[in-house]
């Protein structure tokens, strides 16, 4: 479940989060001081209105003037027309303001988990993040179409209508105001029972998000297993807590404006009695009267509003605190190196490295060893025994806890990443497709690689028969993570796509564990032809595929246990002749 942000619930005006909020809206200086200014002149039209009724009623209407009352029935349209123009531009503006900087966080945000280390998405769920960059993201654009102008707007609206009721006739704005104690506990009570409710809400909608993301990328595995009618269960418990907490605000709605309706009633009915008697005195004007009544409609209306648009702005808070404790996140990838050669030769040398993913619980201890260019070395050992790990740190996915790691006598933290990662090469056992054309897996996105560089690749593997298959070739829709696709066959598309980047160390991780005989056969042949000249690093648990290695490395429980030629380990008597007795041993 996600966890909500405590610290800034019941501070919708967190001056330090809003501060960094207005950063984001900088770039957008000249239309947010122009949304405040079509506020402050809504506000400010919207009070004038009543004053120029009464003015009407008392000057013109009742004294029987019909010139004047004509000239004040143009002025009064000139004004509506006037409030309906700048009503229409406060919300186009504080709809596009919001929209822009919406997307602009948006980019931010995602930019900044481009850069994070694998770690950080190793204990953070998907659906979290999701979350983080629609949902809470979205939120923020309710902060300024509908939260924190509009609110603004509301004070300043009731300021002018307060303001020119005690200039008209302070006696009668008291009695107005008589019920305005009631509304305001009303209000208030109502603010912290939706605010909780909403924070309930916004918990649950997490949850969902984990869930079904989780639940839809692993759907084969509750289906092999039976389990569907278990996981609906669980998907049901989670539904109807999110029912739950919506049905609790709703509730809320419900309660809160029928009693604030009566409250504004009985607030005009008030007025209304007590306005009469000094009408039928002669103490005040009809036209005062009149005004009163419109100015008391307008005064209890914002007061309803500025609840639920707290509430908006509250929750726009919490988002942005989320979102920023995610940009503030010091889990990146550390690129402060600046070496970026146009080539490398491929020399690889591990010295005594350590390495954990938790504290000190090592996967890697006191790792050395040496690859030099255009050799290959195989690694084997039992699953957990860190063969994984050594590729993922050559990749600075994680970065080692002590020891070095060299590129051509070169630290890897000298190399710019996006250059030393060009220059390295992965085939991975589970092959990642995107929703896309085949090309665009092979490039992905890259537009410097030709048409005829993937078909080389693609013939050089074996590939092109079955691409050639497919209804629009390179141009066939791969579905999401490739489920229209054979593994076999996502496995060539990796061969393909890492053939065509040319890097110069080449790394296989299982990379033939997951095919039928005859297409292994291509891909040994594929192999062969992607080694000449590169260094190979080969992670597989099939001894066949690694025989011809120039040194095979074999590991137990991230130790480096012995290390030779296929002749030499088999000779020793060794670790690495069991593993090989054991699987073949229906042969031997």
């Amino acid at each position: 479940m996600e966890p909500t942000s405590n610290s800034k619930i019941g501070k919708a005006f967190d001056y330090s989060t809003l501060r960094r909020l207005y950063a984001f809206v900088k770039p957008y200086q000249k239309i947010f001081y122009f949304l405040i200014f079509l506020t402050v002149a809504s506000a400010l039209l919207a009070a004038v209105r009543p004053f120029m009724i009464q003015y009407t009623v008392d000057k013109y209407i009742m004294l029987g003037d019909k010139s004047g009352l004509n000239r004040m029935f143009i002025w009064l349209a000139v004004l509506l027309v006037g409030h309906a123009v700048v009503q229409y531009l406060h919300t186009y503006f504080a709809g596009w303001l919001g929209q822009y900087i919406v997307r602009d966080i948006r980019v931010v945000l995602y930019r900044h988990l481009l850069k994070l280390r694998l770690k950080f998405y190793d204990r953070t769920p998907i659906g979290t993040l999701v979350t983080r960059n629609v949902s809470d993201v979205e939120q923020l654009s309710d902060v300024f179409s509908e939260g924190l102008a509009a609110m603004i707007g509301d004070v300043l609206q009731l300021v002018f209508i307060l303001g020119y009721m005690l200039y008209i006739d302070w006696k009668l704005t008291l009695v107005s105001l008589s019920m305005f104690p009631l509304l305001f506990v009303s209000t208030y009570i109502f603010k912290e029972k939706i605010k909780s409710s909403f924070q309930e809400v916004r918990t649950a909608v997490a949850s969902l998000n984990a869930f079904v993301q989780e639940h839809i990328t692993g759907m084969s595995i509750v289906q092999i297993f039976n389990n569907e009618a278990r996981e609906m269960q669980k998907f049901e418990k989670i539904n109807q807590e999110h029912t739950k907490a919506q049905i609790r605000s709703v509730l809320y709605y419900s309660i809160y404006f029928p009693v604030a309706e009566v409250i504004g009633a009985a607030g005009t009915g008030l007025l209304v009695w007590y306005g009469a008697k000094g009408v039928l005195n002669e103490d005040i004007t009809l036209g005062v009267l009149i005004a009163f009544i419109m100015y008391i409609a307008m005064f209890f209306r914002p007061i309803r509003q500025i609840a639920d648009r707290f509430n908006t702005l509250q929750l726009g808070v919490v988002s942005t605190d989320r979102i920023l404790k995610l940009l503030d996140s010091n889990e990146l990838i550390s690129d402060t190196g600046n070496y970026a050669p146009a080539t490398i030769k491929g020399d690889v040398q591990f010295e005594h490295v350590w390495f954990a993913y938790n504290n000190e619980e090592w996967v890697l201890r006191d790792i050395s060893f040496n690859v030099k260019a255009g050799q290959t070395v195989a690694f084997v050992g039992a699953t957990g025994a860190g063969k994984t790990s050594i590729i993922n740190l050559l990749s600075r996915f994680y970065e080692i806890n002590k020891g070095i790691i060299r590129v051509d006598g070169h630290d890897l933290k000298e190399y710019d990443l996006s250059v030393l990662r060009q220059h390295i090469g992965v085939v991975l056992q589970d092959v990642f497709l995107f929703s896309g054309s085949i090309a665009d897996n092979i490039t992905l996105g890259n537009k410097a690689i030709t048409t005829e560089q993937i078909w080389q690749a693609a013939e050089l593997v074996g590939a092109d028969k079955f691409i050639q298959r497919l209804p629009g070739g390179l141009d066939y829709k791969v579905m999401e993570r490739g489920a229209t696709l054979s593994v076999g066959q996502r496995q060539l598309i990796s061969f393909v796509r890492a053939m065509v980047y040319d890097p110069k160390i080449i790394i296989l991780d299982e990379a033939t564990s997951s095919v039928d005989s005859e297409t292994e056969e291509l891909i040994q042949y594929a192999i062969q032809q992607l080694m000449q000249g590169r260094t190979s690093i080969v992670i597989a648990h099939r001894l066949s595929t690694i025989q011809k290695a120039d040194k095979i490395i074999v590991m137990d429980r991230g130790e480096i246990k012995e290390a030779g030629t296929h002749e030499e380990l088999m000779q020793n008597e060794g670790y690495y002749t069991q593993l090989y007795k054991m699987q073949y041993k229906e042969v031997i």
